[in-house]
C-alpha cells in the first residue's frame, strides 16, 4: 500500500460500517420521552440511561492498550450487527432493567468498534489524514441524522413493541458489509515490533496533550451532550411539539452535523487544526443563545447552524490525536475515545439534573456560557501537541 495515497475505496468501506453501527445505536434519544411514561421516570433517570449506553466508552483506553494483538476486522464486522439488535429492541424492553442491559450491550459493541476504526482510517488516508477522518465522521453523523427519523417511523408503524423488526435489514446489511470488507488486510497494518509498545510510557509522554484535550472537549461537550440527548424531550414538553417533530428537530441538528464533519477534517488539512478548533469555540456559544432565546423560525436556523459546528471539531480532534507520532496509535485512539465518554458523560448527567432542577431551557442557557471556556483551551492544546 502507498502511504501516501488516498484510497478512497477502503475509507469508504469503514465509514459504512460506522454509518450502520451509529444508525441503531442513535436511537436512545428520540425514544426518550415514550420511555419516560413507559417507566414513570425522570430526566435525571433518563440521563442515567444514556450513562450506561456510555459507560464501556471508559473502558476504550484499556481496548487500545492490546487492540494491536487482535484482528480487526471481525470486530468491524459484527459490532454493527450487535449494536442492531440491541438498538431494535430498546422499544420492546419489558423493565427498566433489561432496557439498562441492552444499552449496555450497545455500549460495549461501540467501544469496540470506535477503538480500531480511525486508526485503520489513518492508515488508508495517507497524507490526507483530515480528509479521512471527515469520510469516517460522515458515516457516523449521517447516522445519528436518519437514526431518529428510522425508529419515530417504525413506532408509528409497529408500535413502541414492534421496533425489534428493525434488526432484519440490519443483518442483511452486515452480511453485505462482510464481503465488502473481505479484501481489506487490516491486521497487516499493525505496527511491526511490538516489543516497543508501552502503554504506561505512552501515556506520561502525552498526558499534557490529553489533559489540555480533555478540557477543551469537555466544556463543548455540555452543549452537545445536552441537545443530542434532550432536545426531542424539550421540544415535545416545553415546545408542545409532536414526537416526529421532535425526532426531526433532532435530525436537522444532525443534518448539518453530517456536513459539518464531512467538511472540517478537509478544512483543517488547509488552514491549520487549531486555526479550525479556535473558530469552532468562538462561534458555537453564540449559536446556542440563538437557539435558546428566539422564535421558531430562527431555532431552525440555528440548529442547522449549531450541528455544523458542534460536530465539525471531532473529525479535527480525531486527526490531531493520530498525527501526535506515537507508535500506538490504537491506544491513542483508545485514550481520546475514553476521554470522550468522560466528557459526554458528565455533560448528560449534569443536563439531566440540572434540567430537573431549573428546567431545559435555563441547562441550555447554561451550556452556551460554559463553552467560553474552551477559546483559551485552544492554544493549551496548541502548546501541548507534540506535531
Amino acid at each position: 500500500m502507498k502511504k501516501n495515497i488516498f484510497n478512497r475505496s477502503k475509507v469508504l468501506a469503514i465509514s459504512s460500517a460506522h454509518f450502520l453501527h451509529d444508525v441503531y445505536s442513535s436511537f436512545l434519544a428520540p425514544l426518550l420521552p415514550l420511555l419516560l411514561k413507559k417507566y414513570g421516570i425522570d430526566l435525571s433517570v433518563a440521563s442515567w440511561l444514556s450513562l450506561i449506553q456510555r459507560i464501556p466508552s471508559l473502558f476504550s483506553i484499556v481496548l487500545g492498550t492490546f487492540a494491536h494483538k487482535i484482528p480487526w476486522r471481525p470486530i468491524i464486522i459484527l459490532a454493527p450487527l450487535i449494536t442492531a439488535i440491541g438498538g431494535s429492541l430498546l422499544g420492546a424492553a419489558p423493565n427498566i432493567l433489561l432496557l439498562g442491559i441492552l444499552l449496555f450491550t450497545i455500549g460495549m459493541s461501540s467501544a469496540m468498534f470506535h477503538v480500531p476504526a480511525p486508526v485503520m482510517i489513518k492508515n488508508f488516508a495517507g497524507n490526507r489524514t483530515g480528509k479521512g477522518m471527515s469520510f469516517y465522521m460522515l458515516g457516523g453523523e449521517s447516522a445519528r441524522m436518519l437514526g431518529p427519523l428510522l425508529i419515530v417511523s417504525a413506532v408509528s408503524w409497529w408500535g413502541l413493541e414492534g421496533t425489534w423488526r428493525l434488526a432484519i435489514p440490519a443483518i442483511l446489511a452486515v452480511v453485505i458489509l462482510s464481503f465488502t470488507l473481505e479484501k481489506i488486510p487490516y491486521e497487516t497494518i499493525d505496527v511491526e515490533d511490538k516489543t516497543k509498545l508501552r502503554w504506561k510510557t505512552t501515556l506520561i509522554k502525552y498526558r499534557g496533550f490529553f489533559v489540555a484535550l480533555t478540557i477543551y472537549m469537555l466544556f463543548r461537550s455540555v452543549m452537545r451532550g445536552a441537545l443530542s440527548t434532550f432536545l426531542p424531550t424539550y421540544m415535545v414538553g416545553l415546545k408542545g411539539s409532536s414526537l416526529l417533530f421532535g425526532a426531526f428537530s433532532l435530525s436537522i441538528l444532525q443534518a448539518t452535523a453530517v456536513l459539518g464533519t464531512y467538511v472540517a477534517g478537509s478544512i483543517s488539512d488547509r488552514i491549520g487544526r487549531f486555526n479550525t478548533l479556535l473558530i469552532l469555540a468562538i462561534v458555537s456559544p453564540f449559536l446556542m443563545f440563538l437557539f435558546v432565546w428566539s422564535g421558531p423560525v430562527l431555532q431552525l436556523l440555528s440548529l442547522l447552524l449549531l450541528g455544523f459546528v458542534l460536530a465539525a471539531s471531532t473529525p479535527v480532534l480525531l486527526a490531531l490525536v493520530q498525527e501526535q507520532g506515537s507508535n500506538q496509535p490504537a491506544l491513542m485512539n483508545g485514550t481520546f475515545t475514553t476521554i470522550n465518554f468522560l466528557t459526554g458523560a458528565l455533560s448528560v448527567l449534569a443536563a439531566g439534573y440540572i434540567g430537573d432542577a431549573i428546567g431545559l431551557e435555563k441547562t441550555f442557557q447554561m451550556s452556551g456560557y460554559l463553552a467560553f471556556v474552551a477559546i483559551p483551551t485552544v492554544f493549551l492544546l496548541k502548546n501541548k501537541s507534540r506535531k
